[in-house]
């Protein structure tokens, strides 16, 4: 009784912290010092909220995240959307609805730099919508394929989020990003599928008559230098030529020379601004990720994980029928919470208990990833929502409206996923990182 008495105290102080606008990590570190003050709470000590905060922050692999907040930042400074829109139009824009298509593809090449959704759908996103509406596109689809693309962000490698999600459970980063690589192709195959349905019932027509070999030639060649940067990345960590944290590296000094030296569009003033919305960003993440070492300390310690199990044990013990129902408990989560702070809070209550669920942290990190972007198109939190209605003309109603389609696909990869986890572990298991 006292570990039900101990679940529901950290989530009403939690949610009740949150609902008051206190920040995700102050929320987090608020709570669990208020957990252990109670009288049933796991023992109170003054040392244990600096060493698990320190511990927490003391991973090799975080290195990891300012490099690649880096090479993000320096690859959109250096101009790459646009390039990137060129040779993805030139590639898919005769199909049937090709700007559509042409947004999907995009968006599959511009996660392998930036690795955030966010930024997908609030700067490439601007180029996408605003080339679609130009060419007579229904502005509510036009806005609604934009931010539903914008989900594979974090799916293809780098992503942020995959590699806190990786500190928690302590899973493989390397790994895990692998593993997002199908999963992320799927998405983006599944989007396409839905755009060309739309296009008949539309009556959208293909970006371009017929394929121009020429300027598709010339649109590769100029593209190849930003094409190469997941590549490196991927390639690299496949390889074994490096871990994800020096592949961070080695991305950040190749945006640098290439924006200061080949694309020559990179100054002084820039590298300096870029440094230090790098910096900003980096030292929140690390503060977050050490508030929520101690609060999954302090959930393990308290038996949270095992009331969860035995809890979710009662109802199945079908790992299939589990994973759908943390699925549906995690989207309804990502309709009202950023997905960062879902990820610290979720990871250390549910990784603890997957042995005895049957369940894989590796596979289960991918699907998470993939449910939680769908929330990010939702409303009422719907924070790709929010960042497209800044940069379109669109009101929220007109981009739910718009978005409302793809759900199905994404739906199905999120299903597909759940039935067959070997696609998420094939690529991590043929290469030896799983």
């Amino acid at each position: 009784m006292s570990d039900l008495v101990l679940a529901a105290a950290f989530l009403v102080v939690l949610l009740a912290l949150y609902a008051l606008g206190v920040h995700v990590a102050f929320a987090i570190g608020i709570s669990s010092i208020l957990i252990m003050l109670l009288p049933f709470g796991p023992p109170f000590d003054v040392q244990t909220p600096a060493q698990r905060f320190y511990t927490g922050m003391n991973s090799f692999i975080l290195i990891a995240v300012p490099f690649f907040l880096l090479a993000g930042r320096l690859m959109n400074e250096a101009g790459m959307t646009e390039i990137i829109f060129d040779f993805a139009e030139e590639l898919v824009g005769p199909v049937r609805g090709g700007l559509a298509h042409v947004n999907v593809l995009v968006s599959m090449l511009f996660s392998g730099m930036s690795g955030s959704a966010v930024a997908d759908a609030a700067g490439l996103g601007v180029i996408e919508y605003e080339s679609m509406v130009d060419r007579d596109y229904d502005k509510n689809f036009a806005a609604g394929i934009t931010g539903a693309s914008a989900t594979i962000g974090p799916i293809i490698p780098p992503s942020i989020a995959v590699i806190v999600y990786g500190v928690l459970a302590e899973v493989s980063v390397g790994a895990l990003f692998i593993a997002g690589i199908i999963p992320g192709i799927l998405m983006g195959l599944s989007l396409m599928g839905m755009v060309l349905v739309l296009s008949y019932t539309k009556g959208f027509a293909p970006a371009v008559k017929q394929y121009d070999l020429a300027a598709l030639g010339r649109s590769f060649v100029e593209s190849i230098p930003a094409l190469i940067m997941p590549i490196i990345i991927v390639g690299g960590i496949l390889t074994g030529r490096f871990t994800p944290t020096e592949a961070a590296v080695v991305a950040a000094v190749y945006a640098l020379l290439l924006g200061t030296l080949y694309y020559r569009s990179i100054g002084l003033r820039s590298i300096y601004d870029v440094l230090k919305e790098t910096f900003i960003d980096t030292s929140v993440l690390l503060f977050i990720i050490g508030i929520a070492n101690l609060y999954g300390y302090l959930l393990v310690l308290s038996g949270v994980p095992g009331f969860l199990t035995d809890n979710v044990l009662a109802l199945t013990s079908d790992p299939t029928m589990i994973l759908i129902i943390l699925a549906i408990v995690l989207f309804l989560l990502g309709t009202f919470m950023e997905t960062l702070a879902i990820i610290m809070i979720m990871t250390p209550m549910l990784v603890p208990a997957f042995p005895e669920l049957g369940i894989d942290p590796l596979a289960f990190g991918i699907i998470m990833m993939v449910v939680l972007m769908m929330g990010i198109i939702t409303p009422p939190f719907g924070i790709a929502l929010f960042s497209l209605e800044r940069v379109t003309d669109r009101e929220l109603d007109d981009l739910i409206r718009g978005v409302a389609p793809f759900y199905v696909p994404l739906a199905l990869v999120v299903l597909v996923l759940i039935l067959f986890p070997d696609i998420v572990l094939y690529l991590p298991r043929q290469f030896g990182l799983y």
